[in-house]
């Protein structure tokens, strides 16, 4: 009789242990949703234009982040952004929606909707996430800036355009309105021409695929320098340490936890 009450006694301890640790794993599971339901809910409240194609967000009063997308075959259909500036009825946009659909919505938008003009277009390197809609923007006469090495490198692998680029080496100064953006090289790291943009009203920086959202994996390194990367975002955080909004590549836009991230992510 007292090895059945005993072996009874175990077998309720182990049902309330396993029970315990599957309510544990539930809240975990639960915390883990919610968490991830937040982040979304906080993302999808700043949309202020939603297609299937190009879904723009409205992160401060010039600052808004355009996503579009592009299919590739090791990702999927990959969600990639670009920042648009938007001041006093002007406008700059870093990096081309990825094809001439999404662009040309981006453009109505800025025209139509925000009642601005375009004024110039940047692309931060010289892959296809960044220049694909280009020709839609040559089409509406705006021109294109870019770094002496993304235009080579983008003549390089045969990227030929109806409009010739406007060349930068090291950094530029762009006019926007009454207000002034920059866009200037750190150092090589995604690839060996990715540049950078900042816009001071509004304490913004636009990475691009330098730099990565929180938890992020390394993505494409085929044009990488693994070695440079953690540096070259190091000197970006040096110089822009109290950054409000830092919008990467691909992936929801943060502040300088994404610069902090993106450097430990490639610490040699």
């Amino acid at each position: 009789m007292a090895k059945f009450i005993i072996v009874v006694f175990s077998f309720l301890g182990l049902l309330f242990v396993s029970c315990n640790d599957a309510t544990n794993k539930r809240n975990q599971t639960d915390q883990l949703v919610v968490g991830q339901t937040v982040k979304t809910s906080l993302a999808d409240s700043t949309i202020v234009y939603k297609t299937d194609n190009l879904i723009v967000h409205r992160l401060s009063n010039h600052i808004y982040q355009h996503i579009s997308f592009l299919n590739t075959n090791d990702f999927g259909r990959v969600a990639c952004n670009g920042m648009l500036i938007v001041n006093d009825k002007e406008a700059l946009v870093l990096d081309t929606p990825t094809d001439d659909e999404s662009s040309l919505e981006l453009i109505n938008y800025v025209t139509k909707n925000l009642n601005s003009k375009i004024q110039v277009v940047v692309p931060t390197h010289f892959h296809g996430d960044c220049v694909g809609g280009l020709e839609t923007f040559f089409e509406y006469n705006i021109p294109a800036y870019a770094s002496h090495s993304t235009i080579e490198l983008l003549g390089a692998n045969g990227k030929v355009f109806s409009k010739p680029m406007i060349g930068f080496t090291n950094s530029l100064v762009l006019d926007i309105g009454n207000e002034k953006a920059y866009v200037e090289y750190f150092g090589e790291g995604h690839t060996k021409d990715n540049v950078v943009g900042y816009f001071p009203l509004d304490n913004a920086i636009f990475g691009g695929c330098l730099i990565k959202e929180v938890d992020a994996s390394k993505g494409n390194l085929e044009d990488a320098n693994i070695m440079a990367w953690s540096n070259t975002v190091r000197k970006l955080k040096q110089k822009y340490p109290t950054a409000k909004i830092v919008i990467p590549g691909h992936g929801i836009a943060g502040g300088t936890e994404l610069l902090d991230y993106t450097i430990k992510l490639f610490q040699q």
